[in-house]
């Protein structure tokens, strides 16, 4: 109400002409839901565009204060809703401590240009980024230039990053499917977030690297001891999704040759497409896209062979067209064949009981919309109509994957269906569910999951669906330092008669953790841009957490990382309780797991944890690497922590794993005596091996040829001296679980006495 207030305010002093159209407003941000609120936040206003900048207030993730964190269309003098989390410069790969200060300094107000320069410094590296908005343009300049007053630094990636707040993104076209590496194949230099009422694109010329799918536009350098280098950009904004401004600005920046295409869609019975949309391919991969209006499209593209095609919001994709732009053409070319939405009804259900089940479709062969506001590719069941979902689509052939609890308690249906234009279509699938770990009392939870803060997508109840529909026995989200979500989820849980585990992700630029479960009503009390390592683990007791999680802990920013190179304000502290392993850093299992076998031979019982870091639950899955946990009351969010925390526990991305010991627990045995740890082994893959490691070292390693959904193993051992043993699971298809160790204590006993015995 606030922010929707300020912006009215602001609408009625904008200036009424364009030679007076840039201000520049210092307090609360006039953009609609924007994150700028401290009195010393500065806003940047012109016909077409808003931008803000954190002067007072915190910046997501722990990043220096001076950051866009805010960024919003004008229409008519309307400020719109904030489109960004933030668009910052990266020193190096997320790295910005070690950090001491922040300058920001309005060197112009308007009323026909505005400019705002930051200096802040990163290590002996000064950083000073200008700012600079014009009367009338849909561009932001942003030129950053790093200064090294120390000694030389190799091997650099920093740049510009684009953060959206919802809506999707389109990566670097040429790249899509890439999450970082070379920029070799691109075929423009920007990125872009939208939706169907604004875009957002970074234009970044001087990128030669990405990351985060292209979210962040990195360049691969050194920096001398006393060189400066420039890194100039441009943020574009736009009032809709559609991407011809951004194309025309590719244009002129670049000085392109160019001509335009432009004709007719209709659909097969000849009448005119309402809105439909132009995607534009160029070597056989998505280029850009064009919005149309009343059956018409134009489209002025760089000179270059092309293919487009034709689509609308549920419609069929017409057939591609080859399109040669020659300098100055004007082609026409229509479109005729679009057929007119279909739609499904889906019910799922157990295939023993009949019963409904939570469950995941997605769309694993067919049309599949470039352009994510025409429609979805993965649906989910509804949470009051359990087991069913009506979802309108494309007509065409296609084949859908449907799983509940797919990979660990089922197997995934492939199920073919042609959708026909105009008709309704039932879509009744069973599924077989094959184990039931609860009945054995072990319950499983996705300890890392975003809902719909900061840059995450997934509204709560889309989050409950999707974590239903994998078979997970909590409900559980951790947004970025943020506690908005829990009530509404507390209610989904409390409607399902399940359990909720309320988190939050302490999100400092060095360093990220998990802290649960948390107090009711309890919101953050520090600044995780300032805060130390003691302040943020204090900070998620003070919230009553039973255990704080070390997040992605080598990632460039992860918590170990920052140790190692010195920058983790108060270095390491031993408080923590679990050390994750995360679905998007799958190259740092061994990393993690090396780690954790070096703390408990060191007799330190840290435990593992499992998250899959899930921002948009439409492009990735929850749960599909997640905790075990065995329970022998309630299931609760205190009661599921504390077993977490006492190590009785495993993390899986498929296996099961059910012990004859308990993880976590203590074992005593006659030292050089055999002992036994057995296990029943479970996989809806089939089992692949078992490796049992030994404080550490890998020792006997069981091979299944057969391939079995469940078989039990044996181990017969010795020990001269107290030790542990784990498990590493692997199943058919390469998915691995991974145990906390169970403790085995070795115990001389004294030679029994004899009549000769002196003692």
């Amino acid at each position: 109400m606030r922010a929707a207030l300020l912006a009215c305010l602001w609408i009625s002093v904008l200036p009424p002409c364009a030679d007076a159209a840039v201000q520049v407003v210092v307090g609360p941000t006039p953009i609609q839901n924007g994150e700028a609120n401290s009195a010393g936040d500065i806003t940047v206003v012109n016909e077409k565009l808003a931008f803000a900048l954190a002067v007072g207030s915190p910046v997501p993730y722990g990043v220096p204060r001076g950051a866009i964190v805010d960024v919003a269309p004008v229409v008519n003098g309307r400020i719109g809703r904030d489109c960004v989390v933030f668009a910052d410069f990266i020193p190096n790969n997320w790295s910005a401590w070690p950090n001491t200060f922040q300058h920001i300094e309005v060197l112009e107000r308007g009323p026909k240009r505005a400019v705002i320069r930051t200096v802040r410094d990163w290590g002996k590296v000064t950083i000073t980024t200008l700012y600079t908005l014009e009367s009338n343009a849909d561009s932001v300049g942003i030129r950053t230039t790093m200064s090294n007053g120390g000694a030389a630094l190799p091997d650099l990636l920093s740049g510009l990053t684009l953060w959206p707040k919802g809506g999707y993104f389109f990566p670097v076209p040429g790249l899509a499917g890439v999450v970082q590496g070379k920029t070799d194949g691109a075929l423009a230099d920007r990125v872009i977030a939208y939706d169907e009422n604004w875009t957002v694109a970074l234009h970044a010329p001087y990128a030669d690297r990405i990351a985060d799918g292209s979210m962040d536009m990195y360049r691969l350098h050194t920096l001398a001891a006393g060189e400066s280098r420039v890194f100039d950009a441009w943020l574009q904004v736009g009032s809709s999704g559609d991407l011809k401004p951004i194309i025309a600005a590719e244009i002129a920046r670049k000085h392109l040759a160019s001509g335009i295409a432009h004709g007719a869609v209709t659909d097969a019975d000849g009448k005119p497409i309402e809105a439909p949309v132009i995607v534009i391919e160029k070597q056989g991969k998505p280029y850009a896209w064009g919005l149309g209006r009343r059956g018409q499209y134009d489209l002025k593209l760089p000179a270059g062979d092309y293919s487009l095609y034709a689509t609308a919001k549920n419609y069929s994709q017409s057939a591609r067209i080859p399109v040669q732009i020659t300098a100055g053409a004007d082609l026409v070319h229509d479109f005729h064949d679009l057929q007119a939405p279909g739609s499904v009804q889906w019910s799922v259900t157990d295939a023993r009981s009949g019963k409904p089940l939570d469950a995941r479709i997605s769309i694993a062969e067919g049309q599949k919309p470039l352009v994510e506001f025409l429609g979805r590719k993965t649906f989910f069941t509804e949470l009051d109509r359990k087991g069913r979902v009506d979802v309108p689509m494309a007509p065409g052939d296609y084949v859908f994957a449907v799983s509940a609890g797919g990979g660990f308690l089922s197997e995934r249906q492939k199920v073919k269906l042609a959708v026909v234009p105009g008709r309704t279509q039932s879509a009744n699938v069973s599924v077989t569910p094959l184990f039931d770990p609860p009945a054995r009392h072990w319950y499983s939870a996705d300890l890392h999951h975003h809902a719909d803060q900061a840059e995450a997508v997934t509204p709560p109840a889309e989050l409950a669906r999707s974590q239903l529909a994998a078979g997970l026995d909590l409900l559980f989200v951790s947004d970025h330092d943020s506690t908005v979500n829990h009530g509404a989820l507390q209610a989904i849980a409390d409607r399902r008669g399940m359990a909720f585990m309320p988190s939050m992700e302490l999100s400092a630029s060095w360093g990220h953790f998990n802290a649960y479960p948390l107090l009711p009503g309890r919101k953050l009390a520090i600044d995780t841009g300032t805060a130390t390592i003691d302040d943020i683990i204090k900070e998620g007791r003070r919230q009553g957490a039973i255990v704080v999680q070390v997040n992605h802990p080598y990632i460039p920013y992860g918590y170990f990382t920052s140790v190692r190179a010195g920058v983790a304000p108060g270095g390491f502290n031993p408080t923590f309780d679990l050390i994750e392993i995360n679905a998007s850093a799958p190259d740092d299992d061994a990393k993690v797991l090396q780690t954790l076998w070096d703390f408990w031979n060191a007799g330190n019982r840290y435990y593992l944890s499992a998250g899959t870091d899930t921002h948009d639950v439409w492009r990735d899955e929850s749960g599909a690497v997640r905790a075990f946990a065995h329970i022998d009351g309630a299931v609760t969010p205190g009661a599921f922590a504390q077993a977490l925390k006492d190590g009785h526990a495993y993390v899986t991305f498929g296996p099961l794993v059910f012990p004859s010991v308990m993880f976590g627990d203590e074992l005593k045995v006659k030292a050089g005596e055999r002992f036994v740890l057995g296990f029943d082994l479970k996989s809806v893959a089939g089992l692949k091996q078992v490796q049992l490691i030994g404080g550490g070292a890998a020792l006997p390693l069981k091979s299944f040829p057969d391939a079995p959904r469940e078989t039990h193993v044996d181990f017969p051992l010795s020990t001269q001296h107290s030790t542990w043993y784990a498990l590493v699971v692997e199943d058919a298809q390469g998915h691995k679980a991974y145990t906390d160790p169970i403790w085995v204590e070795a115990v001389i006993f004294p030679p029994p006495k004899t009549l000769t015995d002196p003692h």
